[in-house]
């Protein structure tokens, strides 16, 4: 059985292993996607199965929120808009389910997150 202390340490880990990963990013560094895909790994609940449906606050939309914060510049945000396009074409029967993220938690990427998207 699940625990509400246990889902607290599982949330309390995930916003650790977040910051580790923006903590190494350099400010003006360009970004990769490792780092954009360990970010969007926070939702693989959501994108697999549809639940829990992330919420602003949840560790999905906190990711979330750090993957807008790294897209920082037009450089960064071509890379990550690139990475997102590699996703939903690994995963795309989840692809639905990938592009509605940022909206849920109240992000906007400056880009859609479309198959047929342009991220020059």
């Amino acid at each position: 059985m699940v625990t509400i202390r246990s889902l607290v340490a599982a949330f309390a880990l995930i916003g650790v292993v977040i910051a580790n990963l923006l903590s190494g990013l350099p400010a003006a560094s360009a970004i990769d996607c490792t780092t954009v895909t360990a970010l969007v790994s926070a939702c693989s609940s959501f994108v697999m199965y549809g639940l829990p449906d992330p919420i602003p606050g949840s560790p999905c939309c906190v990711a979330m929120t750090s993957l807008n914060n790294v897209a920082d510049s037009d450089d960064n945000r071509r890379v990550v808009c690139q990475c997102m396009m590699d996703l939903i074409a690994t995963y795309s029967s989840n692809a639905t389910a990938i592009a509605t993220l940022p909206g849920f938690c109240g992000v906007s990427l400056g880009f859609t997150i479309d198959p047929n998207t342009d991220c020059e």
